[in-house]
């Protein structure tokens, strides 16, 4: 089988050195398993994402030297596809709706923590797990709400047989290194699958579209690697099948923290203006055959 792999940036900015290295090792990866390389825009925040981004994205991807087919999945068109999914998982009961607001949530958290003197627990990312024992929510909410993953009841539902992903570790010629990843989406909570504003979420969206679009390698960056247990839940609650994962290296500033779009940190498209070429490009991220280890032999 033809491996297919996907870049599936979102933009909400301007693509910075990180993103040209998880884009690059997609796209070289791709060509050296044979295979083929997807870009998909992940633009389901339409308020932020807009199309000149999406058009400089695309620019500075061809500048760089990539390539792929027509025409690119863009997730704002599918909000149909993710509400289906939705439905399906209201009608086994694993969502319940949701309308505190993130004042009444650090609230109920705030005042937990001082009564009990205890940190209130968190995510992987450093978030608070949503406090649904400390909230009076309305058991039917109507209009304005958020529809939230009841985790308690879905890992009841797959705790039959052990719940793994494939990590697709380093390799050598003498040591290919596959390795199955326990899986633990609970460490995230009742985490939001529809937003208020947005019939989806990025966790939702991003299984539904790799499954649409028959991803066989999911390459992206080791930010990501513990929302990796949550989506294999998704994954598993939705009947679909599950990719092989990477999970790459990160760029850091000078701080030590991931570059960011958020933070402004020096774009393709600034480098760009200032005389950059792609080679240039790949020589700032250090892009080497150590980049595709795990997809050469």
């Amino acid at each position: 089988m033809c491996p297919i792999f996907r870049f599936a940036p979102s933009p909400n900015g301007a693509l910075h050195l990180g993103h040209a290295l998880s884009a690059l090792i997609n796209f070289e990866a791709a060509q050296r398993r044979q295979g083929q390389f997807l870009l998909r825009i992940e633009d389901i925040d339409t308020i932020r994402c807009t199309p000149n981004q999406v058009n400089q994205m695309t620019d500075d991807l061809r500048w760089l030297g990539l390539d792929w087919p027509e025409p690119v999945v863009q997730q704002s068109s599918r909000f149909d596809v993710y509400a289906a999914s939705i439905d399906q998982l209201k009608q086994r009961g694993l969502l319940y709706p949701s309308i505190a607001s993130r004042k009444e949530i650090r609230q109920a958290i705030a005042r937990s923590e001082e009564q009990t003197g205890h940190p209130h627990p968190r995510d992987p990312d450093g978030a608070p797990l949503f406090p649904r024992h400390l909230l009076k929510e309305k058991e039917h909410a109507n209009g304005d709400c958020a529809w939230r993953l009841d985790m308690e009841k879905a890992m009841k539902l797959v705790a039959s047989a052990p719940l793994n992903w494939q990590e697709n570790g380093l390799r050598s010629p003498s040591y290919p290194q596959v390795s199955a990843i326990p899986a633990q989406p609970n460490a995230w909570g009742d985490v939001i699958l529809a937003r208020k504003d947005c019939p989806t979420s990025y966790h939702l969206s991003v299984v539904v579209d790799d499954a649409a679009q028959k991803i066989s390698h999911v390459v992206r960056g080791q930010d990501l690697y513990h929302a990796t247990g949550l989506h294999r839940l998704l994954q598993q609650l939705l009947a679909l099948p599950a990719p092989l994962y990477h999970h790459h290296r990160l760029l850091t500033d000078i701080a030590g923290q991931k570059l960011s779009k958020s933070r402004g940190d020096l774009s393709l498209k600034t480098l760009r203006a200032q005389g950059a070429t792609p080679a240039d490009i790949r020589t700032m991220i250090e892009f080497s055959d150590d980049d595709l280890a795990a997809f050469l032999y």
